[in-house]
C-alpha cells in the first residue's frame, strides 16, 4: 500500500477536491443554513461527509448504478439542488421550505449533503480513480475533511469576523459562483443522457 503513495497523485487529488468541495466559498451558505437551523455539528457533518465519499471512492459507480442511475443523472440531478441553493442567495427568497425536522437534520441534509460531499465532489472522485490510486484519493479526501472540519467548527468566528455586510456580499457572489457551477453541472452531463 505504501508503495502506491504517491506524492504527485496525493496533491493533485488533493487540490482537485478542494477546488470542487470548495469550503471556504461555501462560508456565506454555512452561515444562512446556521441561522435557519440554530447550529451544525461540526464533527458529525465531517464524518458523515468524510463516509460518504470514502464509501463513494470505494465503491464508486457501483452504488448509483445498483439504484439503476448513471453518473451523469446523478450530476444533473445535483445541479438541480445547487441550483436552487443559489437562487435563494443571489434573490434572498426563500425556495426550501424549513420547517422545525428538517432542521434538526441540517447538519446532514444540506450541509454534509449534496454541499460538501455532493454530485461534484462524487463525479469528480470517480474521475480522480481513473488517474491515480486509490490510496492517494482517500488521504486526499481525509485531508480535505479536516479543512471542512476546522471551517465548520470556527463558523462563528468566520461570522463574526466577516460582519453582516461582508456576509450580505459574500453570498451574492458566491451564489452567482455556485449558480454558474450548477450550470456547468448540468450543461457538461445532460448531454450524455440523450
Amino acid at each position: 500500500m505504501m508503495e502506491l503513495l504517491n506524492w504527485e497523485e496525493l496533491l493533485k487529488s488533493t487540490m482537485v477536491l478542494f477546488a470542487v468541495v470548495d469550503i471556504v466559498g461555501s462560508i456565506p451558505i454555512l452561515v444562512d443554513v446556521k441561522q435557519k437551523a440554530g447550529d451544525i455539528h461540526a464533527g458529525r457533518a465531517t464524518l458523515v461527509a468524510l463516509g460518504i465519499m470514502l464509501a463513494f471512492l470505494v465503491l464508486g459507480e457501483g452504488i448509483i448504478g445498483f439504484m439503476g442511475v448513471d453518473v451523469n443523472s446523478f450530476a444533473v440531478a445535483g445541479s438541480f439542488v445547487l441550483f436552487f441553493m443559489a437562487l435563494e442567495m443571489v434573490l434572498g427568497v426563500e425556495l426550501f421550505k424549513q420547517d422545525a425536522r428538517a432542521m434538526k437534520t441540517a447538519t446532514i441534509v444540506p450541509v454534509a449533503f449534496p454541499l460538501i460531499a455532493g454530485a461534484g465532489s462524487m463525479t469528480s472522485i470517480i474521475s480522480l480513480r481513473a488517474e491515480f490510486a486509490q490510496v492517494n484519493i482517500a488521504i486526499a479526501i481525509v485531508i480535505n475533511m479536516v479543512l471542512v472540519y476546522l471551517v465548520l467548527r470556527n463558523l462563528g468566528r468566520l461570522e463574526r469576523f466577516l460582519g453582516e455586510g461582508g456576509i450580505a456580499v459574500l453570498q451574492k457572489v458566491f451564489g452567482i459562483i455556485l449558480l454558474a457551477i450548477a450550470v456547468k453541472l448540468f450543461t457538461s452531463n445532460i448531454q450524455h443522457l440523450f
